[in-house]
Order: structure tokens, then C-alpha cells, then sequence
């Protein structure tokens, strides 16, 4: 009578939860059985393809913002529509965090975040501008609405190109969303205070901020882009002391206080450009 050896198989989790050993097993099982020990592992789940559309919800969501912002505009409903172009910076700045998060980075997401970023920080702070005082200059309000909005686009250009040489903690020119946020602060800032717009100062004024954020935008200055900040793991306390009293001031009167970080966020890269001059040392 021919004897037969029998192979097993043994899962290596169940020894691993165990404290027996594989000898033990097999003394156990029997010594003319034969076993071997093999690792199985499990196969992952694949991903909803849900997720992917996540990171463009909020671009699109952005994308409305602006959109909305110039039809307000074009009804003369300007504080709506500076508020709108401040709802598309906070959207802008979650579509790229959550594509980070959750991995779904794509090509297809980046260009769709530029063609976005375009009409929300390009177009529709142009366009609100010119409706609000600008066209009272005639072509000069046109030209400095166009000069805005040309800076616009060459920066959102020159940033895609560039994205792999440049250094992560700085822009390279005021970033768009900074620089709509800075047209409608002001817009908005004058509307809830109730400033004529017909007064000779108005127009001139906002003629000057377009052209020096459009221009801004073009430039070599370079402006602190917060991504250094890793607020996945730890946050300096004093970060959380000046954010939480960021959204004190922002509560208390929110187009003052937002125009006035805009401002300042808008001089800062040529206080570092000066900064580095007059010193000889790069500022890091």
C-alpha cells in the first residue's frame, strides 16, 4: 500500500496571532503531513472614482463664484460681487489641498484650476472694476481693466511653465488670487462705507490698483506662498495665536480688514526685493 504525504497550507497571520511556532504546528498536525507556511495578502479595494471628481467639484465651484461675480457686476450689485470673488479665493485654495489629500492629482485638474483661475481672478475682477468706476476714465478705465486682466493671464502662464524650477516657498509675481482679492477688497471696502463713486478720487484710485496688480503679477518680486507651512503634523503656536486673531479682526469688519491684509500682502515682495538688495543676504 503506497503512502501518500499530504501538503497543507498555513496562513501566516494565524501564526502570527498565535504564540505557537511553525515546528509546533506541524508536531501538532501530525509529523506525516508536510507544511508549508505562505503569506497571503489581502488585495486592496479598488478606489471610488468618485473621489477624482472631488478636487474639480470645488474648481467648479470657484469657477461659478467668478462667473456670478460678473453678473452681479453687470446688475450693479457690487458688494455681492466682491464677496463672490472672495468666495472663489477660498474655494481656489481648497481644490489643491484636497487633490493633495486624497491623491487625485491629474493634469487635466491643473489646467481646469488655470482656465478657472483666469475667469475668477482675471476676468471677473476686471470686469467688476470697469462696471464700478473704471468706465467713467473712458479709455484709460478700459486700458488699465485690460492691463489687469493681460497681467492675469501672463502670470497664470508663466506659472504653469514653471512650476518645477521655482522655489515651492515664494511666487514668482503677485498670485492672481491675491491680486482679484485686492480689487475686490477695495471695491468692497468702498460700497459698504457708502463712498461716492462719482467723486473724482474713486476712479483714479481703483485705475491705480489695476494697473499695479496687473503689473505686480508680471513682475520678478517674490511673495511668501505659505506652503512651507505643514499643518498636517505641527503648527508653531505663534502661527495659531496670529490666525486666530486674523479671524477676530476679519469678524469685526470684514472689508476693512480684508483689504488691508491684501495691501500689505501686495507690497510685501518688494519689501523682501529691497530687503535683499540693501542687505546682500536672500531672504529664505
Amino acid at each position: 500500500m503506497s503512502t501518500f504525504r499530504r501538503r497543507g497550507r498555513i496562513d501566516r497571520s494565524r501564526l502570527a496571532r498565535t504564540s505557537r511556532t511553525e515546528d509546533q504546528w506541524a508536531q501538532d498536525l501530525g509529523d506525516d503531513i508536510d507544511f508549508e507556511v505562505e503569506q497571503l495578502h489581502e488585495k486592496p479595494r479598488p478606489r471610488s472614482k468618485g473621489i477624482y471628481l472631488l478636487p474639480n467639484a470645488f474648481t467648479t465651484a470657484a469657477l461659478f463664484s467668478g462667473f456670478f461675480a460678473i453678473v452681479n457686476a453687470m446688475n450693479d450689485q457690487f458688494q455681492i460681487a466682491a464677496i463672490a470673488i472672495f468666495a472663489s479665493l477660498v474655494l481656489d485654495g481648497m481644490d489643491g489641498r484636497i487633490a493633495r489629500m486624497t491623491n487625485t492629482q491629474s493634469a487635466f485638474g491643473e489646467q481646469y484650476d488655470s482656465l478657472a483661475d483666469m475667469v475668477s481672478f482675471g476676468v471677473a475682477p476686471a470686469l467688476v472694476a470697469y462696471e464700478w468706476a473704471l468706465k467713467d476714465l473712458g479709455k484709460w478705465g478700459w486700458l488699465a481693466a485690460f492691463t489687469y486682466c493681460a497681467g492675469a493671464a501672463l502670470r497664470l502662464a508663466r506659472f504653469n511653465v514653471n512650476t518645477a524650477v521655482v522655489d515651492k516657498k515664494f511666487f514668482q509675481g503677485l498670485p492672481s488670487p491675491a491680486a482679484g482679492s485686492l480689487m475686490a477688497g477695495f471695491i468692497w471696502l468702498a460700497d459698504d462705507n457708502k463712498i461716492p463713486v462719482r467723486d473724482t478720487a474713486i476712479p483714479w484710485i481703483t485705475f491705480f490698483i489695476a494697473v499695479y496688480a496687473g503689473l505686480t503679477m508680471v513682475s520678478n518680486a517674490r511673495f511668501y506662498s505659505g506652503k512651507a507651512l505643514d499643518v498636517r503634523y505641527r503648527v508653531p503656536f505663534g502661527v495659531m495665536v496670529l490666525m486666530i486673531l486674523t479671524f477676530v479682526l476679519i469678524s469685526s469688519n470684514p472689508p476693512l480688514t480684508l483689504f488691508g491684509l491684501f495691501v500689505v500682502y501686495s507690497i510685501s515682495g518688494y519689501v523682501i526685493w529691497a530687503w535683499e538688495h540693501l542687505s546682500g543676504r536672500s531672504f529664505s
